[in-house]
Parts: C-alpha cells; structure tokens; sequence
C-alpha cells in the first residue's frame, strides 16, 4: 500500500530569499541560511530553488566568472542534505512584484546598449526595458564578437564546470533557464519600473530595430510589405476595448492581426527553442531536469481577446491554445514546465480586472500533461493560509489521491515562494509543515521519488507548422476537483486583507 501511495508524493521546494548572495556577489548570511535550511529539513521539503544571477557571476567582464559565493550556498544546501533547483537568471532583478534588491544584467552588457540601444526589448514610445535583452539579438555578434544565445551558452557551461561536485553528487536536479523578464518565457509587457499597474493590458515590445527588421521582412515574405507593427493596441494602463486593436471585431481578428500575433509569439517560442538547445547540449548526460516558467497572466482572461496574454506572448484566445504550443516546443528537449499563481482562487480577484487564476492554471497544466511533460508550480504570493495551501493541493493532485498508484495526474513538483522568518516562525511554520506532510500524501520525507534519469540530447528541431498543431483545436481541460481531498486545516488563520487584494504575477 505504502509503495502504491508514493505514486502520490508531490515534491515540495523553497525559493531562497533574493538576496542570498549579495549585490557584490558575497555570501554573507552563512549561519541565518545554515539555520533556516535545517528549519526546512525538519518540516521535511525536498530541496531549495536559487536564482543564480548572470549580472553577479558575470559581472567583472566578458568570461570573467566568479562562482565562489554560489559554491558556499551550494555547499550549505549539499550539507543539509536537501535537492537543489538552480535558475540561469539572464534578467535584472529589480522592477518587478516582490524585487526588494537591484541586481541589473552585467555592466559591461549594458555599456553595448549605450551605443545600441536596440539590444533592449522597446515599445511603440521607444521606451528601453533592460531588464533582459530583446530576443532581437539572439544571434547579433554585438558583445565582444558573441551573440546573446553565446553568452547564454558560455554562462552555463562554466556552471557545469565550475558546478561539477553537485551535479556528480546529485545536489543539483532542476536547471530553469531563464528567458525573460523575472526569469520567465514572455516579453516584458508589464513592467512596473514603467508606470504599469494591475489590471492594465500591458503593450507589445517589439519596437526595436532588430524585431522590426524581422517582422518587415516577414510580412514582404508574406505578400504584405505595406503591413507594419500594431500602432493601435492602446498603452500598459490600457482596458482592451478603449483600443482598436483588442476591442469587439478588432485588429487582432483580422488577417494582419492574426500574423502579427502569430509572428510575436512564434519569436518567442523559437527563442526559448534556441536556448534549450544550448542549455541541453551544456548539461548532456547530467542527472537534471531542464525546465522554463511561464507567467501566470491572469488579467482580461475572461474576455474574448485576453489583451494581457497576448501583449507578453501568449497567443492564446478562447479558440486557440497558447500554451500547449509551448508545451510541445518543450517536448523536444525533455524539459518541464514550471507555471505560477497555484494558489489563488477566482473568488479572491476584482470583477475589474476579468481574471481567472484557476481556470488559467488548469488549461496550462493540461496542455502540459497533454503533451506528457512533467509540469511543476510555484505560488505567486506568500501566504501562509489554510485558503491557499488548499488550492496548491488541489492543483497538485486535481482529481485527489489514488490509493492503488499513481494518480490520474499530479505535479512533479511544487515551489514556495519564498523563504522568510516569516514562513518559519510560530503557527506559519506549523502549516506550512502541515501542508508539505499533505503534499507528500501522508507519508514520510523520501529523497528517492521521481529521481531524475540522465539528460538525453534533444530531438531534432520541430517545425513550427507542427509546433502550431497544438494551439487547435483547443481542448478542454482536465477535469480538477473543488477542493483537495487532503486539507489543511485552518488554525482559525486570520488572512490578511491586503495578501487577497488582485496583484499581479
């Protein structure tokens, strides 16, 4: 029975503050992080997340790695016997829901934009982002002779050099590799460092010189030189019908709107193809999982046209799957998907803002399942609730426990955003303790569920024809259950108002 019932086991991890290593690329807080991770051992999670920043490791000059910091996290996190998730993070953190550090992308990456600008994701306004470079340049030379794609690919085999102790050992299991803003697979729509604010629409930031090149030679290839980027999809405080673009029988409905969108969503998918491709070839024959994470854009999804996916990337509409295109790009490199906003309800979202956080996470997870990834979560906010540990279960074993094996479907594994003395002290800890026994069905910690086989080289490319076979038609999701038949209990738990109030993800 008990071998039956770890068939049920859903892996729990933490994500480790922001800040664990300094902003000058120093561990500092050897003993606060010795003592929280044995705090996590002891309510029996499998393993930590950390966003390992390009912009510290990287950030003396082009191939001048400094990995000592990490190697010290790695080392505590090795010692207390606990998995490890490492993120290639290519993005700035700073400017984004939960930033409390500035950590930019390398100076000297930056200094190229002095000159060039166009390196930097752009909207219609010509307004910079730079919190990551625009998937434009990918395989524009610009840096010292490399192109984007090069420095992604350098950065992570030096990882796997300089990392090779916890890989061997087994430390290391999951490589997320970054492509985006806030380390996700999108375009960066909604950045707050602009002026945004939830519920807005978001813009297309396509503007630069290189994605505009790309799209102008697409449209002549296409039989419509004349067609250029959408100057009528309004701005990032936006509502979709105040704009010609997303309101009733709008642009995106029309032939030129359907292949702008199919254009600014297809660079993305080939974007996150080309970097797995790389990312595969790095860590071939190492016991890890590689995986990306896709933004839970949970805003206008009621609404027919689902302005605030389409502006990030996500061709998705109410005919038309968004996400198992992604899901079977991933498919070529055995890698998972890793989707966020688990534990909100609906019932705690602003009418305003037409936002369906549950009905979200199961299309995403069943075009996930549907395409036989392993599919992975993180809640988006802290919360230490009985309210949203419940959600997570239910999303985790949507149709329950299976007592005779594995169940119809589960995730491979959960994140907590994020490791605080918050989370470990008083009756939050006795909680979220509670929910992690819940995650694991019951049963006892155990290190050897789902072990990782080694890497396998990617298939080869898919065409985008057959990548696009999956948007339609769509599907409807698996059916998820109410409620988790593993509750936790709720400690007369006084949830904060303002943790229910609709932030954006």
């Amino acid at each position: 029975m008990a071998g039956n019932m770890l068939a049920n086991y859903v892996q729990v991890y933490v994500m480790l503050p922001l800040d664990v290593v300094s902003v000058d690329n120093k561990f500092e807080k050897g003993d606060e992080i010795r003592a929280q991770l044995k705090k996590l051992t002891e309510a029996g999670v499998d393993g930590v997340m950390i966003d390992v920043w390009w912009g510290l490791v990287e950030g003396k000059g082009p191939k001048a790695y400094d990995w000592s910091a990490y190697k010290q996290v790695f080392d505590l996190v090795h010692e207390a016997r606990l998995k490890l998730q490492a993120i290639m993070s290519f993005h700035q953190c700073g400017g984004n829901v939960g930033d409390v550090v500035n950590i930019p992308i390398p100076q000297w990456v930056r200094d190229v934009g002095a000159t060039d600008p166009d390196i930097f994701y752009t909207n219609r306004r010509g307004t910079r982002n730079i919190e990551y470079l625009t998937l434009g340049v990918d395989d524009q030379p610009l840096f010292h002779g490399r192109t984007a794609v090069q420095m992604y690919h350098d950065y992570m085999a030096s990882f796997r050099e300089n990392m090779k102790k916890f890989l061997d050992a087994g430390t290391i299991v999951d490589i997320e590799v970054g492509l985006g803003p806030a380390g996700e697979m999108r375009y960066p729509s909604y950045p707050q460092s602009q002026g945004w604010v939830f519920p807005g629409i978001g813009e297309f930031i396509c503007y630069d010189k290189y994605l505009e090149a790309d799209f102008k030679a697409a449209a002549a290839k296409a039989g419509h030189p004349e067609w250029e980027l959408p100057d009528d999809a309004g701005e990032y405080n936006g509502t979709p019908e105040k704009t010609q673009f997303f309101k009733e029988n709008g642009t995106y409905l029309t032939e030129k709107g359907k292949f702008f969108l199919s254009w600014y969503s297809n660079k993305l998918i080939k974007h996150g193809d080309k970097i797995l491709d790389e990312a595969n070839k790095v860590f071939l024959g190492c016991r890890v999982q590689l995986a990306i994470k896709i933004s839970g854009i949970h805003w206008w999804y009621r609404v027919p046209n689902h302005a605030a996916e389409l502006t990030a990337g996500y061709y998705n509409l109410d005919d038309r799957d968004g996400y198992r295109t992604i899901a079977r790009m991933l498919t070529r490199h055995h890698a998972s998907t890793n989707f966020t906003c688990a534990e909100m309800r609906d019932s705690e979202q602003s009418e305003e803002a037409k936002s369906a956080p549950e009905e979200l996470v199961r299309q995403v997870l069943s075009a996930g399942w549907r395409e036989g990834l392993h599919v992975a979560c993180e809640n988006a906010l802290s919360r230490y609730d009985a309210t949203a540990y419940n959600t997570i279960l239910r999303n985790a074993r949507p149709k329950g426990i299976n007592e005779n094996g594995p169940p119809e479907h589960k995730l491979f594994g959960f994140t907590y955003l994020r490791l605080s003395n918050e989370l470990l002290e008083g009756q939050n800890y006795a909680t979220f303790q509670t929910f992690v026994e819940k995650m694991h069905a019951n049963l006892a910690h155990n290190p050897s569920v789902d072990p990782v086989a080694p890497l396998e080289r990617s298939k080869p490319e898919m065409p985008i024809e057959l990548i696009l076979k999956a948007a339609q038609p769509k599907l409807e999701p698996f059916p998820f259950d109410k409620n988790t038949d593993l509750p936790v209990k709720d400690h007369t738990d006084v949830v904060d108002e303002a943790l229910l109030a609709p932030v954006a993800v």
